[in-house]
């Protein structure tokens, strides 16, 4: 059993760690709060975003309408775009999100290109060998569109310049507090029947409605998809970075609770030590003394 100094050495040490996780628990709290804010506010605007481009993939001729629209006879490469974070202490968000990309696509006989979103993600990739052609981290804490944009870019140039014929989207959707489900989405070219992630589980509803586009079309289109396509991107990084926050604010509750539960153990190891000193003192003392009294007798 160890001293009673190492004993409180290690309860300190436990605790100070203990004040850490609380802490990081109420800045995840605090931030994603504010995240799930962000999602909330955008959901609607990017559901309504791809119920039009699922209507305009529906028309007659889409790969006239638009290249952005049109199936390659071949798929020759794949591009993925993987949404990660850039720090950890989030529990097994950034390994859950590698392991279900490397499962989807390891199979694959097609060549894989990526791009990482996230310091965390790029490192799992590179560690498992993967090409990663571009890497985007250090994104603000609330990221604007402007801030997203050139990642959505990147697919459009890539899928335009025929370096890559299909595009999917690996991120986390945010569905509550305490669940966050990696999710895969076919960016380009446009699917209409894909059922994945949230917005499409929203926008696969047969639309009734018709849609008038001026001024022409092949000009509001050439306008409209990259932007909604980079929309896209744009959603997935907030619904990620809300499953984030969530994920290290229940990792960092889960710590904290058991770093408490650890003090106490320790707490009682402790108190077990120092009554075996106490005992072992009494016992070396009663001992002298009768030792004492016997030589008193003798004399």
């Amino acid at each position: 059993m160890s001293s009673a100094r190492e004993m409180r050495l290690r309860i300190r040490s436990v605790k100070n760690i203990s004040q850490v996780t609380r802490a990081l628990e109420a800045v995840s709290a605090s931030k994603v709060r504010k995240a799930v804010a962000a999602v909330t506010a955008t959901r609607a605007y990017a559901t309504k975003a791809w119920q039009v481009l699922t209507h305009i993939a529906r028309q007659p001729g889409r790969a006239v309408l638009h290249p952005l629209l049109a199936r390659r006879p071949a798929i020759n490469n794949i591009l993925v775009l993987v949404i990660s974070g850039d720090r950890g202490l989030a529990g097994a968000y950034n390994t859950n999100i590698i392991r279900f990309v490397t499962q989807r696509f390891d199979r694959s006989e097609i060549p894989v290109r990526y791009v990482a979103i996230g310091r965390k993600g790029r490192d799992l990739l590179l560690r498992r060998r993967k090409q990663v052609i571009a890497e985007f981290a250090n994104l603000p804490a609330a990221p604007s569109f402007a801030d997203v944009s050139a990642i959505g870019r990147v697919a459009v140039d890539e899928f335009l310049k025929g370096e890559v014929d299909e595009v999917y989207l690996v991120y986390t959707d945010f569905v509550n507090m305490v669940r966050q489900e990696p999710v895969i989405k076919k960016l380009l070219p446009l699917e209409v029947d894909d059922e994945v992630g949230r917005v499409e589980e929203y926008a696969h509803q047969h639309l009734s409605a018709a849609y008038i586009y001026e001024p022409s079309e092949e000009e509001l289109l050439d306008e409209i998809i990259p932007r909604f396509t980079a929309l896209q991107v744009y959603q997935a990084i907030l619904e990620s970075l809300a499953s984030e926050h969530a994920a290290r604010m229940v990792a960092m509750s889960n710590a904290t609770e058991n770093a408490i539960e650890l003090v106490s153990h320790l707490q009682l190891q402790y108190n077990k030590a120092r009554q075996q000193t106490i005992t072992s003192d009494l016992l070396d003392i009663a001992g002298g003394a009768e030792a004492l009294a016997k030589s008193m007798v003798q004399e």
